[in-house]
């Protein structure tokens, strides 16, 4: 959370470095192995091709993970950097007068995600996995008189903390197995 050289009171919020970390790790430990057990049991997708998509997949997983909440006196918004392309990821910015309530839902999983509803009827996702939510949280509060205590995010950083142990021991299980695939040529 920063804010802007101008001291308007606008404050950036960027996805949690504990989250990004992970599951960009987690990604690495799940798909660099693929070229490399291809090329040993002679699959016929050759390791260039898989490279080629590994690399596109890593590009695409760090675009999402550049998201960012900016707010301000007007109002809240997510974007992204501008090389990510809309098409892509596309951001939104909903003002604060027209915010008429925080509505909580219950994902699949069984966690709670919560919704802007804005005057209009259209929902915006608050975002849920960023380094100071509480104080995000804070902010909505002031700005729209909505009561937000009971409002946590959906993932604890215990909980990717845990993922990030059990990514390493995979990443050195995966050393094991590129180690093994490169001895069998």
């Amino acid at each position: 959370m920063t804010a802007n050289s101008a001291n308007t009171s606008a404050y950036i919020f960027n996805l949690s470095p504990l989250i990004r970390i992970t599951l960009l790790s987690l990604y690495i430990a799940l798909t660099v192995p693929l070229p490399f057990l291809s090329q040993v049991t002679a699959s016929p997708i050759p390791p260039a091709l898989l490279w080629v998509g590994i690399s596109i997949g890593f590009v695409g997983l760090y675009a999402v993970l550049t998201e960012r909440v900016i707010v301000d006196e007007q109002g809240i918004q997510v974007s992204y950097p501008r090389w990510v392309p809309s098409f892509f990821r596309k951001g939104w910015f909903l003002p604060w007068s027209e915010v008429k309530e925080l509505k909580p839902r219950t994902t699949g999983q069984g966690g709670i995600v919560y919704y802007f509803l804005s005057q209009d009827g259209k929902a915006y996702l608050l975002p849920m996995r960023v380094a100071g939510f509480a104080r995000l949280v804070q902010i909505v509060q002031a700005k729209t008189n909505i009561d937000t205590t009971d409002v946590r995010p959906l993932a604890q950083p215990w909980m990717y903390a845990i993922l990030l142990v059990f990514t390493l021991l995979l990443l050195f299980v995966d050393g094991w197995a590129i180690a093994t695939a490169l001895t069998i040529k």
